[in-house]
C-alpha cells in the first residue's frame, strides 16, 4: 500500500532544514524534505547554502575572529532569546 504524505511548504523546510542536516528527521520527514528541494529551485538553493555556511564555519577559529567581529556579533545576538 502506498501512502502519500502532504507536500512540505517552504516554511516548513526552512524549520527542519537543521534536524535534516544533522540526519535527525525520521525516514518519512526526510523523504518529505528531498521531495520538496527536489521540486522547489529556491528551497534547492536555500540548502546549498547552509552547506557551503556549515563548510566554511566549520573551518573559523577563534584566533581568525577580529575583535571587532566578535564585538558585532556579540551585539548582534546580546538582545535574543530562545521562545
Amino acid at each position: 500500500m502506498i501512502v502519500y504524505a502532504e507536500q512540505l511548504s517552504c516554511q516548513e523546510l526552512v524549520e527542519l532544514v537543521t534536524d535534516y542536516l544533522e540526519g535527525a528527521l525520521s525516514e518519512e520527514e526526510a523523504g518529505r524534505f528531498e521531495s520538496h528541494i527536489g521540486t522547489c529551485n529556491g528551497c534547492r538553493i536555500y540548502v546549498e547554502q547552509m552547506h557551503q555556511t556549515i563548510a566554511v564555519l566549520g573551518e573559523l577559529t577563534v584566533e581568525s575572529v577580529t575583535p571587532e567581529a566578535e564585538s558585532a556579533l556579540l551585539e548582534a545576538f546580546r538582545g535574543w532569546r530562545s521562545p
